[in-house]
């Protein structure tokens, strides 16, 4: 095992890294909310981000993808979606983690949405954490990619990665959050999520990360890493 490097955030070459991490996204499947995003021509996009990242929270990708399908197709909108039924929205988006709760929370986020918002996302951080179901990272991920405003969607693999380069030397995702808002250039602030998102999944694993194989293991000091492939 090769000695471990000491970086600081000044010394770290997140240029070259992010770069690196851009090719390497090629190989695989975009996350579900980034492929939603894409959607430029779609009025309800930050709905539908909305409510595909409250699916994904302790979800698999696949599974999330299929569950959101589902649940668009019978309805697209705060206002269709608030007509269905709790047992409804629940049994469509079965099998996701927590499905009984989330039908519960997609229900109660479309009726505030009529009632507070006009029917429309809002597109401020601290807006959206008043709803039911939203945290942070949600937050974050709908003001990014649904209305391409600045912020930085911060979960797990983003905190174990950033952490296990040396960039920061946080505790949880929200110190992570706050550290890359200072730290982090803003050209990245935008895809970082998809980019580490993607890498955490496939190759910086949190168990056994595939360092053999990994591009950035000259500038990754390895932090927290005890066995790796």
């Amino acid at each position: 095992m090769s000695e471990k490097k000491i970086n600081t955030s000044k010394s770290f070459p997140i240029d070259r890294v992010m770069n690196i991490l851009r090719r390497e996204m090629r190989l695989w499947k975009e996350p579900i909310v980034t492929r939603i995003s894409r959607a430029d021509e779609d009025p309800q996009r930050p709905f539908r981000i909305l409510v595909s990242t409250v699916l994904s929270l302790r979800t698999k990708d696949d599974c999330t993808a299929a569950a959101s399908e589902r649940l668009f197709a019978l309805a697209q909108s705060p206002q269709e979606m608030s007509a269905l039924p709790v047992e409804t929205i629940a049994r469509t988006i079965y099998p996701v983690g927590f499905y009984n709760t989330k039908a519960k929370q997609l229900k109660e986020i479309c009726e505030i949405l009529l009632e507070q918002y006009a029917g429309r996302v809002p597109d401020e951080i601290d807006e959206l954490l008043k709803l039911p179901g939203v945290g942070r990272k949600t937050a974050n991920l709908v003001v990014t990619l649904g209305f391409g405003k600045p912020g930085i969607c911060v979960d797990t693999h983003v905190h174990r990665i950033t952490n296990r380069w040396g960039y920061v030397k946080t505790k949880n995702p929200t110190e992570t959050e706050f550290a890359l808002r200072e730290l982090l250039p803003k050209k990245y602030w935008l895809v970082i999520n998809d980019l580490l998102v993607t890498y955490g999944q496939n190759r910086c694993t949190p168990q056994s990360p595939r360092c053999s194989e990994c591009p950035i293991a000259e500038y990754c000091a390895r932090t927290g890493v005890q066995r790796s492939r």
